[in-house]
């Protein structure tokens, strides 16, 4: 989502706002979306006429760590639970900067484990979860993927990460020379970190590109824009995924801005957002 002026500014504007209820949003003809109970907000989607059990995802909203709930989801992850045929669980984890790190992965993964324990009433297979999320929501699916492994939790078959925003330290190449790009540029990494991490040291969780050690995780696909200064973030983090003996699908979009906005190309955006779905059925079907 395009940020006017400062993360700050856009915090203090969206004070009090909260999801709408189903009733005040679209509905879609192949899918149905229930808000069931549970440990956290979620909003669960699944396509209409297809046996279970299905496989499932948890998709987590991007925002900077402080923007967005799952009403700017909603739509994308109703395509995605339709196209997949699969089950998918947008997660309302709490913000920073009230609610600060590890608060919002530490929702991620409840949800997750919800999920798995759930599985028989939701109609979903428990062996066969994934992740999935756009710039910090890919953030908090890349940290619910290495909880799961660290903590022997919910076994994840795949995770789906799009423009991932990993590495605090904003040190990558560019990072250091897109510093102005539009949508997403440096001051606004420095300034949604800064908040995230509230004080607190950055650790492989929270930044997953500090992590040390990416073996056992899930196979990934990951896609970054090739004008986004987050690109070389999301590539590093896949080579290594490769590096630690983990099946990674890489794909860089030259030419595109972060969140792949860039030239007024719907051809080329449509191409973007079929290959994605494709990916996320691919990666729960296998």
């Amino acid at each position: 989502m395009p940020i006017s002026g400062t993360l700050t500014d856009a915090v203090a504007d969206r004070a009090g706002t909260r999801p709408r209820p189903l009733a005040a949003l679209p509905r879609f003809d192949s899918v149905d979306v229930t808000e069931p109970a549970a440990p956290v907000h979620v909003r669960v989607y699944r396509p209409r006429g297809v046996a279970g059990p299905l496989p499932a995802t948890l998709w987590l909203h991007g925002g900077g760590f402080v923007l967005g709930n799952v009403d700017h989801v909603h739509q994308a992850a109703a395509q995605a639970a339709a196209y997949a045929s699969a089950v998918v669980v947008a997660v309302g984890y709490r913000l920073a900067p009230e609610h600060p790190y590890p608060a919002g992965l530490e929702d991620s993964y409840a949800a997750l484990e919800w999920l798995a324990a759930e599985a028989g009433a939701l109609g979903v297979d428990a062996g066969r979860l994934g992740v999935a999320g756009a710039s910090s929501g890919a953030a908090l699916a890349t940290g619910v993927a290495l909880l799961a492994r660290d903590r022997g939790g919910p076994p994840l078959v795949f995770q789906h990460l799009a423009t991932p925003a990993l590495d605090d330290r904003l040190d990558t190449s560019s990072m250091l020379t897109l510093t102005d790009a539009p949508i997403w540029n440096r001051g606004l990494a420095l300034e949604s970190w800064r908040l995230y991490l509230g004080g607190a040291a950055a650790s492989g969780y929270s930044a997953p590109a500090r992590a040390t050690d990416l073996s056992g995780l899930p196979p990934a696909y990951i896609s970054t824009a090739g004008l986004d200064p987050l690109r070389d973030e999301g590539i590093l983090y896949g080579l290594r995924l490769a590096q630690a003996g983990v099946p990674v699908e890489l794909h860089n979009y030259p030419g595109f801005y972060h969140a792949f906005g860039g030239p007024d190309l719907p051809s080329e955006q449509q191409r973007i957002a079929v290959e994605h779905l494709a990916a996320l059925k691919r990666g729960l079907w296998p």
